[in-house]
């Protein structure tokens, strides 16, 4: 699970700073810190059906007021996605040089 998480350079989706651009390496559930609420698999299908694919380029564009939740992402330069940082912990990305 966290072999993809011992490089400096990749962390999860909620944890990459606003205005960073990164690329997403995986998305999966077990990067989840506490269980899912929906069934098994069901928020990694839904991810990938909005467009949270590997190799997508991203960038968190706006955070909310209290608690910096929701996130409000930048999918492949062309869409804007907004996600609780909580579903955010199952995306992992490869933060890009600035």
């Amino acid at each position: 699970m966290n072999n993809h998480l011992n490089d400096s350079s990749t962390c999860r989706l909620s944890e990459l700073p606003k205005g960073k651009k990164a690329i997403i390496v995986h998305v999966s559930e077990q990067y989840l810190r506490s269980a899912a609420s929906l069934e098994p698999g069901e928020l990694e299908r839904r991810l990938l059906e909005i467009g949270f694919l590997e190799g997508i380029d991203i960038l968190v564009s706006h955070e909310g007021l209290l608690g910096k939740d929701p996130i409000v992402v930048l999918l492949q330069s062309c869409h804007f996605v907004a996600l609780r940082r909580r579903e955010a912990e199952a995306v992992l990305v490869q933060m890009l040089p600035s």
